[in-house]
């Protein structure tokens, strides 16, 4: 696993060991998330909840986003967050929160522009934090849930609306913006 493009291009990215409960976004599946937003990155806020090993975040970071919170309940993602943010050398942008993301959500006070959202697929988490994650997103936001299709989204949470839905074998992509907006 790499880092696709910016300033931390082709740097290898470390995993969470064992891939019972954790794992990571394969490249392909990233390539067509950052294609779908790689004109609404730079200068955004982003969060990367159920962050595992951080992929998505640091890729966002390395693409030119301001700032990247990553979210994860485990001590061995969190720990491997952070090694990959100090190989990418993107750290001073990024803050790591060992929490749960009901606990997170609740309390947060931040907005943020692009949200990714990637938990354990058969925990139920996704539908229960996709409207919680709605309700921190800036005006222009951008939410991209990573699901398998056995899980059917909404079609608009909290004025977020499905623009576009990738299918990769049993892997989907969902991708919501405030209002429909593809601007």
């Amino acid at each position: 696993m790499r880092v696709i493009t910016g300033t931390a291009r082709g740097r290898r990215l470390e995993t969470v060991p064992g891939n019972d409960i954790v794992r990571p976004t394969p490249e392909k599946i990233k390539e067509a998330i950052f294609s779908a937003i790689q004109f609404d990155i730079e200068g955004r806020r982003v969060l990367d909840l159920f962050a595992g090993c951080g992929q998505l975040g640091i890729e966002a970071l390395s693409r030119g986003a301001d700032s990247a919170v990553f979210v994860d309940v485990s001590d061995i993602s969190l720990n491997v967050v952070k090694k990959n943010l100090t190989a990418t050398n993107l750290e001073c942008r990024a803050t790591a929160v060992r929490s749960d993301y009901e606990t997170f959500l609740a309390r947060c006070n931040d907005t943020f522009d692009i949200a990714f959202l990637d938990p354990p697929y058969r925990a139920g988490l996704l539908e229960k934090a996709l409207p919680l994650v709605a309700e921190l997103m800036s005006s222009y936001g951008i939410i991209i849930c990573e699901h398998p299709t056995y899980i059917t989204l909404p079609s608009s949470v909290s004025g977020f609306e499905v623009t576009k839905n990738y299918r990769f074998g049993n892997i989907i992509v969902t991708v919501y913006k405030k209002g429909g907006n593809d601007e």
